[in-house]
């Protein structure tokens, strides 16, 4: 698990930038007409003057995104280790300065592995390294927890809503939705909340995570390095996601619409209450 951070960054931007953009398109009919689609900006991230990856994300917090990219990747171990992240959009980069260097980087940078899905990312190194030892906390969930979850995310306001082509995460403690993050990737989604959690020192106990996006082994991987136990997704789960789930004793719960669900892994954290789902729909004969 990820160690928190006493205090923030000496320094920390708050560089958000426009969320979508607007473009003339012509429909079926001949018609021209407005529509807002998602923005799209090339971040490259720079450590100590070295430039260490660039990604494309929507730059709603730049900063909580770098700063989870960097637990994530397990590149520093807390934001003790960070003295300041300085986001500039005019040049589209963020500048990482930690208090003391990054010990090997080189070699912790050297293996580079292309993550999957939209919005791809890259992650250092063995992605397993070191998972054995990982102890997640005894959370768990209700179905009527999971249901409301489920229906906060329909209610949220969202780019998803307006513009359509991007990812959502959420962080949840038991129905209260704590914080909702889009972008074009499912990965950074999830970095920006591990960034947030670290900087407001947000305990992952009793915390349930949330994506729109599939349930692969990285982004299991990184929701149990930020030690959250229980992991919600309206799609599906890959066969080494549900390995590395089942390994962790994590609870994977996918195809979550409305009041259908389906548990892959770790279904001793959920409270199953049926008679919540209504009459279960039969084949014909």
């Amino acid at each position: 698990m990820t160690t928190l951070a006493t205090h923030a960054p000496l320094y920390l931007t708050q560089a958000s930038a426009a969320l979508t953009h607007s473009v003339d398109v012509v429909n079926e009919f001949g018609e021209t007409y407005q529509l807002a689609i998602p923005s799209e900006r090339a971040l490259t991230v720079y450590v100590d003057k070295r430039e260490l990856i660039t990604v494309m994300t929507l730059g709603a917090h730049p900063e909580w995104l770098v700063l989870g990219y960097l637990l994530n990747q397990r590149l520093v171990s807390s934001f003790d280790d960070i003295e300041s992240v300085t986001v500039d959009w005019e040049v589209g980069a963020a500048a990482v300065k930690t208090r003391s260097g990054i010990a090997d980087l080189e070699q912790k940078t050297a293996r580079r592995v292309v993550t999957t899905g939209c919005g791809q990312g890259s992650v250092f190194g063995d992605m397993m390294d070191g998972l054995d030892a990982l102890q997640l906390p005894d959370t768990r969930i209700t179905q009527a927890q999971l249901y409301s979850v489920v229906n906060a995310i329909r209610l949220q306001q969202s780019v998803y809503k307006t513009a359509g082509s991007v990812h959502g995460c959420a962080l949840f403690a038991g129905e209260e939705m704590l914080l909702f993050v889009e972008d074009v990737g499912r990965h950074n989604a999830i970095d920006t909340i591990a960034g947030w959690m670290a900087l407001n020192g947000v305990q992952p106990e009793g915390k349930v995570f949330y994506t729109t996006g599939r349930l692969t082994s990285e982004m299991v991987v990184k929701a149990a390095q930020m030690g959250i136990a229980v992991v919600v997704s309206r799609s599906g789960m890959t066969q080494m996601g549900h390995s590395v789930a089942q390994r962790l004793g994590l609870c994977a719960i996918g195809r979550a619409t409305n009041k259908r669900f389906v548990c892959f892994s770790g279904a001793g954290r959920l409270q199953l209450q049926p008679e919540l789902a209504g009459l279960p729909v039969r084949a014909a004969a």
